[in-house]
């Protein structure tokens, strides 16, 4: 084995994307910023939209950043992308390394999704699809959207490729479906983990659309001659990740019992075990759980619930009303004090808080349908959002053990939620489980350690590369209150 290497992870998240540098070896894992850049939801006559033209060309001059960055210390050794789920972009061409994007990609927020639920139900049952592919009711999951896609579009299509496949093929000329992401789409077969024909056939899909499938770890190819001068390097290896963020941010997450669970915090809260086959029973269908696919053939057993978006959406409603930044952590530390009489547990898996807007406005209408008093002060609303939070990741866990008969003795919570003292003690409290907080940058570090796995700079299984993260990272644990 190589002592140590440099790779370079895209790491796009639904409001900002950068590119991630780290050095890694057998004792080694430094992470540094090479580059960071927004990603905003673009509103156009027909719906809600992704820049990915602009993901793009901010990933590629970030990639040139981290060339830059690493040049008189060996280089990049490999690149790896991860992104969110389900959300896709339709290629034409008849020569597959120059095929054309067809239109812009959809934003699963967008309403268009709906359309699509009750078509595909009418063709096949919610509890025959799940019995398929595994996966929880969500109404933007991508079988749901191509229902509601428009079909000349879908007619006129050669390929279709989830985001983090459409950058690599961008960056390489090479398409295929990374595994992880593809579990996500409703369309893969959860045991077999391969494309689930019959169903497409049946829901009206050609399979010819679909990229074959391929395991986190397989070499997608080099970037093109044509990048060179852009990227200041030639031939840098695209290598295939867990691209499904939660795939990443699983791997790197230091799991320290095989009892422990996780939640990997940010805009959604993804709250789950890691299994080694998938739980497919009534009981977890109707408990909403998911089984996407995990790195080295793992099952990822979870559920969404309703992470920091909604402490984002109401600092940035509040900022709009008074056109002044609200600061974070001064909201917490007040938030922090406020009597445990003033706060309000709501249900933050509701659905009028999905899409963005007045999100105090909401959870005051939610109140007064329950006829229960609303939070009145900034201080008493997000202390009201974090515990209830808290209470949604409690209960997902609770829910989590009894459906997997799995017993859980430890939360680790990686992600930006991580950093919110105040959401991890609210967790560990209402959960009775201590949460280890940390790393932040879990997706970076799971996507840049199977990265290094597969140039040989490291080895092992991933209770090993987790043990290589607890070495070298600091965590903070919370432990339960009565």
């Amino acid at each position: 084995m190589m002592s140590t290497t440099w790779h370079a992870a895209v790491d796009l998240g639904a409001s900002s994307g950068r590119v991630m540098l780290g050095r890694v070896g057998p004792e080694t894992l430094e992470l540094k910023e090479a580059a960071r850049f927004p990603n905003s939801v673009v509103h156009l006559p027909d719906g809600l939209h992704w820049d990915v033209l602009g993901l793009y060309e901010h990933a590629v001059q970030g990639l040139a950043a981290a060339v830059r960055e690493t040049r008189d210390d060996g280089g990049i050794t490999s690149i790896g992308i991860d992104s969110w789920a389900v959300d896709y972009g339709l290629l034409k061409g008849a020569v597959p390394e120059q095929m054309s994007l067809i239109g812009s990609p959809f934003h699963y927020r967008d309403e268009r999704t709906s359309r699509g639920v009750e078509k595909v139900h009418q063709q096949v049952t919610f509890a025959e699809l799940y019995r398929r592919n595994g996966l929880q009711f969500l109404p933007f999951n991508t079988l749901y959207q191509l229902a509601a896609e428009d079909q000349d579009l879908l007619t006129l299509a050669d390929t279709l490729l989830l985001i983090p496949d459409l950058l690599g093929y961008w960056l390489t000329g090479e398409m295929l479906s990374e595994q992880t992401n593809a579990s996500t789409t409703g369309l893969l077969d959860v045991r077999t983990k391969a494309w689930d024909t019959e169903l497409m056939q049946t829901l009206g899909l050609s399979a010819e659309l679909f990229a074959p499938v391929a395991a986190p770890g397989t070499a997608l190819g080099k970037t093109r001659s044509e990048l060179d001068e852009t990227l200041g390097a030639s031939g840098l290896p695209v290598t295939l990740v867990g691209s499904h963020d939660t795939a990443s941010a699983v791997v790197g997450t230091p799991l320290s019992t095989p009892h422990s669970a996780y939640i990997s915090c940010g805009t959604w809260g993804l709250v789950g075990l890691e299994l080694d086959q998938p739980a497919v029973s009534d009981a977890s269908r109707e408990a909403n759980f998911t089984n996407e696919g995990g790195v080295d053939g793992r099952t990822r057993f979870l559920t969404n619930v309703m992470g920091t978006w909604l402490l984002s959406e109401t600092l940035g409603t509040w900022q709009r009303r008074t056109g002044e930044e609200q600061s974070l952590p001064e909201l917490l530390e007040a938030a922090s004090e406020v009597p445990a009489g003033r706060v309000v547990v709501f249900d933050v898996q509701d659905p009028r808080f999905m899409p963005p807007g007045d999100m105090p406005e909401r959870i005051a209408q939610l109140c007064s349908e329950l006829g229960r008093p609303a939070p009145e002060t900034t201080a008493e609303i997000v202390r009201s959002i974090v515990e209830s939070i808290a209470q949604g990741f409690a209960d997902a866990l609770e829910n989590a053990s009894r459906l997997a008969e799995k017993s859980v003795d430890t939360v680790h919570m990686v992600g930006g939620g991580s950093l919110n003292a105040l959401l991890c003690q609210a967790t560990a409290d209402r959960s009775g489980y201590p949460v280890i907080a940390g790393p932040v940058e879990a997706t970076a570090i799971g996507n840049l350690l199977i990265q290094a796995r597969t140039a040989g700079t490291i080895g092992g299984t991933l209770e090993d590369i987790r043990e290589l993260i607890a070495r070298t990272h600091k965590l903070t644990t919370y432990q339960p209150r009565s």
